[in-house]
């Protein structure tokens, strides 16, 4: 009797931390959105009435996929430009910025500030480079019910959060790009693809080896839903335990651009799908060469990582790279086809 008592306070216990964890997680969230409503209040209330016109805009899908990695402006965005603004509206975009963003050194808002000084430094030699270049937009009006989307975006750069009854729901897509490569920005990103394919036997690598390069990711700007129907490269069933830590650690690089429990969310989910995640590289496993590449498919994430051709330094080389969710972009507001697996 004492056995089965023990044993009946020992789930009770394990019920109610289960409990108490999910409630500190769900409260989190609603803390931290709490910060990211107030942090957007403060920057929407500091603008004036044409400024605002530019800032807050539709949600809608035309307004919500307008968004590339080109150094092309309010040509091909919405939202208003960083260098339109005072130096206490810049501030309060910031802020909205580091509320919204993942907090974990070297991911979310260190990487997205870490672009945008990659492109000023470009800026002292062509015009067309600039932090002021960025844009910040947002696709309705923020508030605890309804659902918006919050745009942070500009050359090697495109934020898509999708916010829905106070709380984060998407963090994708998200593209970021870097040069010249000795930035650190990506380091993180780079080093856990290379640290995944490194970690392959050469048997497994000819498995993951695609036929064909790129000449750019493959489901960039202006390719939502555009996924291929076929699965590519080795799948993680058929990695050891080690080499699938590995995958997961390179995936939550990417991750990390949400909010911390966001981010918990999604890698609960790619965790799940581990197994039915497909790694695939073409070039080298060091990935510092022209056309290097590397992809992780799984029947919800998607990432790419590419090395193209240097631009503004045309003898070496520089990154881009995506984060998609086969299900999820943009919170499934839209519809652009799926081709979950």
């Amino acid at each position: 009797m004492k056995k089965v008592n023990l044993w009946l306070n020992w789930r009770l216990i394990c019920g109610l931390v289960v409990i108490l964890i999910m409630r500190n997680t769900a409260e989190g969230a609603v803390s931290k959105y709490s910060i990211v409503l107030s942090a957007s209040e403060k920057f929407i209330g500091s603008l004036s009435t044409e400024q605002k016109v530019m800032a807050v805009v539709a949600y809608n899908q035309a307004n919500a996929v307008k968004w590339t990695n080109l150094p092309c402006g309010l040509q091909c965005r919405v939202g208003i430009l960083l260098g339109s603004l005072s130096a206490s509206q810049k501030s309060l975009a910031k802020n909205v910025a580091k509320a919204a963003l993942g907090a974990s050194i070297g991911a979310g808002y260190d990487q997205v500030m870490g672009i945008m000084e990659a492109d000023a430094f470009l800026g002292k030699g062509r015009k067309e480079y600039s932090s002021d270049n960025y844009i910040i937009a947002f696709l309705g009006m923020p508030d605890r019910a309804g659902k918006w989307q919050l745009q942070i975006g500009g050359h090697h750069l495109a934020v898509n959060l999708t916010f829905n009854e106070g709380r984060q729901v998407s963090a994708s897509p998200l593209f970021m790009g870097l040069e010249p490569p000795e930035n650190t920005t990506l380091k993180g990103n780079h080093d856990a693809l290379v640290d995944v394919l490194k970690s392959l036997t050469d048997g497994q690598l000819a498995k993951a080896r695609l036929v064909e390069g790129y000449g750019d990711v493959f489901v960039g700007p202006g390719k939502d839903g555009a996924f291929p129907v076929i699965k590519a490269g080795i799948k993680a069933s058929e990695l050891s335990s080690q080499q699938k830590s590995k995958v997961l650690k390179a995936i939550l690089q990417w991750v990390h651009i949400a909010d911390d429990s966001t981010a918990k969310e999604l890698m609960k989910v790619y965790n799940i799908d581990l197994n039915d995640t497909f790694v695939a590289f073409y070039g080298g496993v060091d990935l510092n060469k022209k056309s290097d590449y590397v992809r992780i498919d799984g029947p919800d994430v998607w990432i790419e990582f590419i090395c193209q051709p240097g631009a503004v330094f045309p003898q070496g080389i520089h990154y881009h790279t995506i984060y998609r969710d086969h299900l999820r972009d943009y919170d499934s507001s839209f519809q652009f086809g799926s081709t979950r697996q």
